[in-house]
């Protein structure tokens, strides 16, 4: 083949090649062209809808807000309008009150002018009875020269004389006056000084009960605690003196015994020896033994930090030691020991306030009841005993009629006795500090609710707050109002002289007339 034919060959061939390449990358373009634009479109109608749903949501949303803080609003402006209520019935109240201020400020004042104009009244008449006086007597002098012919010398020595007797008649008149408003004066800085004491002393309620039985961790235990043919808990009181009581209760062991030193002593090694298991007589004599010796340490401590928190230094040893047994002893559920502490803290307030010996109040009030410690080993109440204890230690003559007298078994030899008698009564009396039964509870109001409906003329008698206070009613056509009057310090007076109570009771008598008619 000839050379021009190739070449011909070739340039057709590469047209050829051209126009096909260029067909099929048109046919291709536009295919893709048209998925690209139905992409579009379907892109396009999400989005639409995509917007319409999110404007829709954004809509809600709004209506929510602004129905939220619509109801805000509502609500922030009734609370601004009772507030402005409220304020508005206040500045009212207050207008009231000042306009009856005003009122009674201008009755004062009108009662000053009377009473200013009352006494230019006053004093003129005396202006005018002492000229009056003055003139009596220089004719009660004429007539006596005149008549009884005395000398003027004889005249004012009768003159004097009775003027003698006048003066010392007003003298008496003014001692007596002075003498009630000295009592007065007297009564009010008692007050004083007690409440100022009283406001004083920061002391927790002491009440406390004394513990008597002991939890056991099961039922196993019990057993171990009775031994083999009760020899264990044979043991364990003879060596104590401590009744061991084992009934059906699960889990509990009591404790009885008139000694508190003796039945805290046993419950602290039943406790040891239920904790260490090993339960038998030898074991249960070691451990008895072991525990006494840490009561008396800890007696001794006890009574020797109560001296040192008071500042009340040579104290007998066994003084001491009656001390700490007084945290095992309880009254009326009240801790002997800290009723202790609390009367010298309380007579040190007040005899400082009355400028006395303090170290020496507080000494009197803390050896009051040392009696209690040893009462149920010797004859006689804890006044007594604590007297006879504290002189043979040669405590001073104070601290011993303290002791002997604050329940007024013996009379009353110095100011500090007084004081210690008033400390324990405000200590006993407080409430919360002494507890009692709810049988005695219950008993003591009905007592005061019997004593009060004795009386004529009281229909019904509510014993409130704890028996503090009690509300008579009356018949209100027996009992009138004066005779209300004295219905109600005679109850009062009948309550005093035949109860006994904490603090004071509170009379309250209401007379009540109903009228009941009815409109047909």
């Amino acid at each position: 083949m000839e050379p021009e034919y190739i070449v011909v060959a070739v340039v057709v061939g590469v047209v050829v090649g051209v126009g096909a390449g260029w067909f099929i990358a048109n046919v291709l373009t536009n295919r893709i062209t048209s998925k690209a634009q139905l992409e579009r479109k379907r892109l396009l109608e999400e989005a639409n809808t995509e917007s319409e749903r999110l404007k829709e949501a954004a809509r809600q949303e709004s209506k929510a807000w602004i129905k939220d803080q619509r109801e805000d609003f509502q609500r922030e402006v009734r609370e601004v309008r009772a507030d402005i209520k409220n304020e508005q019935r206040r500045i009212s109240k207050r207008e009231d009150e000042i306009e009856r201020g005003m009122e009674l400020l201008r009755v004062k004042e009108s009662k000053i002018e009377k009473g200013e104009e009352a006494l230019v009244s006053r004093e003129r008449g005396i202006s005018a009875r002492e000229e009056e006086v003055e003139h009596v007597h220089e004719e009660a002098r004429d007539n006596l020269q005149r008549v009884a012919g005395m000398s003027r010398e004889e005249a004012e020595k009768t003159l004097l004389t009775r003027l003698e007797q006048d003066l010392e008649h007003e003298s008496d008149a003014l001692i007596s006056r002075m003498i009630e408003r000295t009592q007065e004066k007297v009564e009010e800085r008692a007050k004083d000084i007690l409440a100022a004491s009283i406001q004083r002393l920061a002391s927790t309620y002491c009440k406390e009960q004394t513990s008597t039985s002991l939890e056991l961790p099961n039922d196993e235990m019990k057993g171990r605690v009775i031994g083999r043919e009760g020899r264990n808990i044979r043991a364990f009181e003879k060596t104590t003196g401590v009744d061991v009581i084992v009934d059906d209760t699960p889990g509990v062991i009591n404790l009885a015994c008139f000694d508190p030193i003796r039945r805290e002593m046993a419950a602290r090694a039943l406790g040891q020896l239920i904790t260490d298991g090993r339960i038998h007589p030898s074991r249960i004599e070691e451990v008895v033994a072991e525990t006494k010796r840490e009561m008396n340490e800890l007696i001794q401590q006890t009574g020797r930090q109560v001296s040192i928190d008071l500042d009340i230094p040579r104290m007998h040893p066994k003084l001491v030691t009656l001390l700490g047994r007084l945290r095992y002893r309880s009254s009326y559920g009240q801790n002997v020991l800290d009723h202790s502490v609390e009367c010298a803290n309380l007579a040190g307030m007040i005899a400082g306030e009355m400028g006395l010996d303090v170290q020496l109040a507080k000494r009197c009030a803390l050896f009051h009841d040392i009696g209690k410690a040893v009462d149920h080993q010797f004859e006689g109440g804890h006044p007594e005993i604590g007297g006879s204890l504290l002189r043979r230690y040669d405590e001073p003559p104070e601290v011993c009629n303290s002791a002997a007298s604050h329940h007024n078994d013996v009379p009353q030899e110095s100011i500090y006795a007084v004081i210690i008698q008033a400390a324990d009564s405000i200590s006993g009396s407080r409430p919360g500090a002494r507890g009692e039964s709810l049988e005695r509870y219950i008993q003591r109001l009905e007592k005061i609710e019997a004593l009060v409906t004795s009386f004529a003329g009281v229909k019904s008698a509510q014993a409130i707050q704890a028996g503090r206070e009690v509300r008579v009613f009356v018949n209100a056509q027996r009992v009138t109002d004066k005779r209300a009057l004295r219905l109600c310090h005679d109850i009062a007076k009948q309550i005093e002289d035949e109860l006994t109570y904490p603090g004071e009771i509170k009379v309250t008598l209401i007379r009540e007339t109903r009228v009941t008619e009815y409109a047909r």
